[in-house]
Formats: C-alpha cells, sequence, structure tokens
C-alpha cells in the first residue's frame, strides 16, 4: 500500500523545509502578516520587509494605531499596495475585537483575507483542518491528478481545492498546508519541473504520462501591455519635487512620485538619465528619466531631502529613477 500524499508531504518537508522567519513563530498576528506579504510576491523578497514591519509594529494594536502613510512607507516597493490598506483595517477591526480571531469564519470576514489567507491562518495558527488553495497548489494538484481543466474557471478551482482538503491530514494541517505550498514553491515549478526529487513522484499522474510541463492549464491570459512614458526629476537646493496621487486614484493613492510632462507642462525638459523599468501584472513600463527644471504653483506638490524618502510611501518607479541620478 502506498503511503498518503500528506505522509510523503509532511514527511519531505520535515527534512528539507526552508528557514524562514514566519515559521519560527506561532503567533497568529506575525503569521498574517506574513501570508499577506506573501501573496504575490517571493519569499525571499518578503524577508527583510517583514523583519522591518514587525519592528515597527510588532502588534496587532501598534499597527492599528499607526498613521496610513507610516504603514505605506513600510510598505513601499512590495506592492499591491491595497494589501497594506486593508492589513491596517483589519488590525483596528481586530483591536477593537480584543483579540485575534481563531475561527475560520471570523478571520475570513476580516478585511483583505480570501479563503486562501484565511485557511493558511487558520491552519498554521491554530490547527484548523483547512487546505489552502493557491497558484502553487493549484499546479502540484493539476500534475498529480494529470488533470487539464482551465484552473481560471471558477469550478475548477472548487474542485481542486476539494481534492487538497481530501489530502490534508486534519491532525497535522499546519504541517500539511506548509508542506504543499514549500512544495509548489520549490519543486514542482511552473517551468522545468523538478520532478526527480520530488515527493510526490511516485503518486503523480503527469509524471507517468509525461505531461508535467504543460500542466497546469490556464486559458484566460491577459495579453502584455507596453506603454512608455517620461519620468521628471526636478531639484532645488538639494530637494526632489514629488506629486502626491490623488486620494481617489485606482492604483497607489496617496503615495508619493516624480511628476510626469503632464503634471508639468511649463517644465523645460534637460539631459536624460536613462530608462528604468517597471512591471505590474501584465502592464510593461518603461519610462526615461529626464532632468527638468520648473517650480509648481499648488496642486499636489512638495520638496523632499533624501533623508525624508525612506519616512514617505514612495513609489517603486519613482525609487528606481532615482537610483539612477544618485
Amino acid at each position: 500500500m502506498k503511503p498518503s500524499i500528506a505522509k510523503l508531504l509532511i514527511d519531505w518537508y520535515g527534512r528539507t523545509r526552508r528557514d524562514l522567519p514566519w515559521r519560527r513563530t506561532s503567533d497568529p498576528y506575525r503569521i498574517w502578516v506574513s501570508e499577506i506579504m506573501l501573496q504575490q510576491t517571493r519569499a525571499q523578497a518578503v524577508i527583510p520587509y517583514y523583519a522591518r514591519f514587525l519592528e515597527r509594529f510588532p502588534t496587532v494594536a501598534a499597527l492599528a494605531a499607526a498613521p496610513e502613510d507610516e504603514v505605506l512607507a513600510l510598505w513601499s516597493g512590495l506592492g499591491y499596495y491595497s494589501r497594506a490598506r486593508n492589513l491596517r483595517r483589519a488590525a483596528q477591526a481586530i483591536a477593537q475585537g480584543g483579540a485575534f480571531p481563531r475561527d475560520y469564519d471570523a478571520i475570513r470576514a476580516l478585511p483583505g483575507i480570501g479563503d486562501y489567507t484565511a485557511a493558511a491562518v487558520a491552519s498554521i495558527a491554530f490547527g484548523s483542518p483547512y487546505a489552502v488553495l493557491d497558484g502553487n497548489v493549484l499546479r502540484v494538484v493539476a500534475r498529480v491528478e494529470n488533470d487539464a481543466a482551465d484552473i481560471a474557471a471558477p469550478r475548477t478551482r472548487e474542485r481542486f481545492r476539494s481534492i487538497a482538503q481530501d489530502w490534508l491530514d486534519r491532525k497535522r494541517a499546519a504541517e500539511f498546508n506548509q508542506a504543499l505550498m514549500e512544495l509548489g514553491a520549490t519543486v514542482c515549478l511552473p517551468k522545468n519541473p523538478q520532478c526527480a526529487v520530488c515527493p510526490l513522484a511516485q503518486v503523480c499522474h503527469a509524471r507517468a504520462a509525461g505531461t508535467a510541463a504543460q500542466l497546469p492549464v490556464k486559458l484566460r491570459k491577459q495579453e502584455p501591455v507596453d506603454i512608455a512614458g517620461v519620468l521628471l526629476v526636478v531639484r532645488s537646493r538639494g530637494r526632489i519635487l514629488l506629486r502626491r496621487r490623488e486620494a481617489s486614484a485606482r492604483r497607489m493613492a496617496g503615495f508619493w512620485e516624480l511628476p510626469e510632462p503632464e503634471h508639468a507642462p511649463a517644465a523645460t525638459v534637460g539631459k536624460s538619465y536613462g530608462t528604468i523599468r517597471h512591471t505590474i501584472t501584465h502592464h510593461h513600463y518603461t519610462f526615461e528619466v529626464r532632468e527638468a527644471r520648473w517650480t509648481p504653483r499648488g496642486g499636489d506638490f512638495a520638496w523632499f531631502a533624501a533623508s525624508e524618502l525612506s519616512d514617505i510611501p514612495l513609489s517603486t518607479t519613482a525609487r528606481k529613477a532615482l537610483a539612477l541620478i544618485s
């Protein structure tokens, strides 16, 4: 009789798991912060942000009491900034309730928390028997089951969630979920899956059929969009001119950024410092960074010394552009 998928995963995880800071704690607050940061972001990129964030906000109460700009400043560079805003809003709800919720449904009801994050926090912090389902897990399920259904379809995702739930070791939910996510992140990779060292090789139907590299199937791919623009570096007395995005902006509301020519139509544009590139989902931006002279007349502009930039929510494009001239 073959060992269960849960046993294969948990045994492998115990031997090979990465030593990551959020795996050294049972504090639900710290586990929750890590799970929010890890959405759409690689673990190695998260580590320094995680350390700085928890140094400044060591408790739910500290985060709940913090000004939004300070939270965004510490998040600056991680992207997907609605995560930070929702994290603060959820911290305020938790602080008002008096304790971090232990129940899956109560965790799921917090701002910015979906099915995956609720399952991850509930299982890792409290041992609740809920299997996680994210992109890594979808890939593992598709390959183990050799299932070519469209993972962008809600029906497929629900079916795959049910399969992961069937695999779950209900008494060791925390280890199982972390093992499953670890497998997708380090072995069952999107390209060039490492089947030779996979703990599930003996039960993987895609490996037996030779189809692992073709799975999972996602039919609704968005075509990339290339966008070109110009960023202006306006300096005076050692300070940089920045523009604050409108509070109603769809993306990065309230962040400070370098002005573009449309924001400073009377600016005198000078030499080029070079170009930077930045990607947000399927949007690929290329900005030429130009020296400029201009004096703003009102509007959402302010001058900042270089030493002040780490204290404000500064856009990633501004950081990249200013790195060209430092």
